[in-house]
């Protein structure tokens, strides 16, 4: 493991938001000194003049498709994509085939990532087989290296299970993330907003309540029991100020949004003439969301930014609309659209944007937040935050292409990650 000597940049403080011009030099993976005007003889050296340091970002809300849809990602192509989007560790979601629901398929990923530049984190499901029936052992995933769990992609429908679920968690002290969504409530199984667009466009639509609905069982199930729900994918103003009462009374629910729902509404649908990029799960709102998103992100009610990055071969999104898979690529455009349309407009102070990518993840899945100081493991994120570049197909690192947003105006970028003893560029 060669010595590494990043020489030029700036630490970023993330409770001050103040920045201190630094030199980092490390050796076998571990932060050595810090200083100004270092000397590393026969270091590799990366000039990062302009670009800050924080603790490297985590994403809790992938999926990489390992195993069984290797045709759409895989764990090395995902790290490749997380690395790429300054990401150095990431939770992946269970509904693979077979899906993380039992421990041998926990220590499968957790074996499988011990070489990459980026650590995996297995999310196990909450149910067997994630089919909404009966309690997984979520024992014995957890022993095998599960942070926590979810039967993401589908909701626990079943309130009876999710209860027993948070009270089996809460003795663990694990989170269950929940896709918050009543399916008694998406009767037509729609495939975009429910709205005037959809209307217009004559789709079936995907109704906010379904979502709302959901949030506001778990979040009473919460308080009932002491578990910790996670809102997964909040897309919904009313749903952002029912955890925003909910927290007010003590609840332990926390909750995430990601880059997409903040970004683009569902006109996106009817803009794009019908692209398939434009349909994910929860679906494109209306700006109204979008607004109650960014409020909810800026008052803390929402405290993580993830991406739902979900991986499609284009074959499975090259099809008419209603037959195409919901998800998008989340990975490569995460920083650039925060900084785009969160930190830049002065929605959010550049190190609480941090935060919610690099300490609140890690905080809720109970794992340890990197730590800029001598005798640490190094494991950071250089980035800046204010470069303007244009995100192209190029910038795709990920085995799928499944994507709105190429040809975007971005603001910020990763300039490479050092994790494992390793630094990883973000080639522009």
């Amino acid at each position: 493991m060669a010595d590494l000597f990043l020489a030029g940049g700036e630490i970023l403080d993330l409770a001050s938001g103040d920045t201190t011009r630094a030199d980092l030099l490390i050796r076998d993976g571990v932060i050595a000194e810090i200083g100004t005007d270092l000397y590393a003889s026969g270091a590799e050296t990366v000039d990062i003049t302009g670009a800050m340091i924080s603790p490297g970002w985590m994403d809790m809300h992938v999926h990489f498709r390992e195993p069984g849809q290797e045709h759409k990602e895989t764990l090395e192509t995902g790290a490749r994509a997380a690395a790429w989007g300054g990401f150095t560790a990431v939770a992946c979601m269970p509904n693979t085939d077979p899906p993380i629901a039992t421990r041998d398929v926990v220590e499968f990923i957790v074996a499988r990532q011990r070489p990459l530049a980026v650590a995996i984190h297995p999310i196990g499901t909450v149910s067997k087989g994630r089919r909404g029936e009966e309690m997984a052992e979520m024992g014995g995933m957890q022993e095998g290296g599960a942070v926590a769990f979810s039967d993401d992609g589908s909701p626990v429908q079943h309130g009876g299970l999710m209860r027993r679920a948070l009270e089996y968690a809460r003795t663990l002290g694990a989170p269950i993330l929940g896709h918050e969504e009543d399916l008694t409530l998406n009767a037509d199984h729609g495939h975009m907003n429910e709205g005037t667009v959809a209307t217009r466009l004559g789709l079936p639509g995907i109704p906010g309540l379904a979502e709302e609905a959901m949030i506001a069982r778990d979040a009473l199930l919460a308080e009932f029991t002491g578990g910790h729900v996670h809102v997964c994918h909040i897309s919904t103003a009313r749903a952002v100020d029912i955890v925003r009462r909910a927290k007010a009374r003590g609840v332990p629910i926390t909750a995430e949004a990601c880059p997409h729902h903040w970004t683009l509404t569902d006109e996106a649908v009817d803009a794009s003439g019908y692209d398939t990029h434009t349909k994910m799960h929860p679906p494109l709102r209306t700006a109204e969301d979008v607004q109650a998103i960014k409020d909810g992100l800026a008052d803390g009610t929402i405290d993580v930014i993830a991406t739902d990055h979900a991986p499609h071969a284009p074959f499975e999104k090259e099809v008419e609309y209603i037959e195409a898979p919901f998800g998008i690529l989340g990975l490569e455009t995460c920083w650039g659209l925060t900084c785009r349309e969160l930190v830049r407009p002065g929605i959010l102070p550049l190190a609480e944007a941090v935060r919610k990518l690099a300490v609140r993840p890690r905080e809720i899945l109970g794992l340890d937040v990197p730590q800029i100081e001598v005798g640490a493991q190094a494991e950071l994120t250089v980035f800046d935050a204010d470069s303007d570049w244009t995100f192209e197909a190029r910038h795709i690192q990920s085995k799928s292409r499944n994507t709105p947003f190429v040809g975007a105006p971005m603001t910020g970028r990763a300039w490479g990650i050092v994790n494992r003893g390793r630094w990883v560029p973000a080639e522009a």
